[in-house]
């Protein structure tokens, strides 16, 4: 009796961690869309500019205008529309190392690449 009881103790633990391994993942698929926090605020917009030519610039051109359509920010909203808020994001926090984008998100605060974000609202190719 006892070796059954020790053999349903591990698996009742398992059981306990998928659950609250599912009860996460539903908490992360409940969590709102990504969403500028500064969305068009104006009077942010010169200090995103010159954030991003401090930091970004050196691979996607001053004031964003890089002719590398990659690299061409000018293209968030034609590429990804209403996604283009929580691409910027996860993009700048996570990196992308393939493609040689780096990691942000232990560089530069949450409200700084805001901030940048809502520069390059403004800069966006129109349709």
């Amino acid at each position: 009796m006892r070796w059954r009881q020790a053999r349903w103790l591990p698996a009742g633990g398992l059981a306990a961690v998928l659950c609250l391994a599912a009860a996460a993942a539903a908490a992360e698929n409940t969590a709102g869309p990504i969403a500028n926090p500064f969305e068009g605020r104006a009077d942010v917009v010169n200090e995103g500019r010159t954030l991003f030519n401090q930091y970004c610039a050196h691979c996607h051109g001053t004031n964003a205008y890089q002719g590398e359509r990659p690299r061409d920010l000018r293209r968030l909203q034609l590429r990804y529309g209403s996604e283009a808020p929580r691409i910027f994001y996860e993009t700048t926090s996570n990196g992308r190392l393939d493609k040689g984008m780096p990691v942000w998100k232990s560089v530069l605060s949450e409200d700084v690449l805001w901030r940048i974000f809502t520069f390059l609202e403004t800069v966006q190719t129109p349709p």
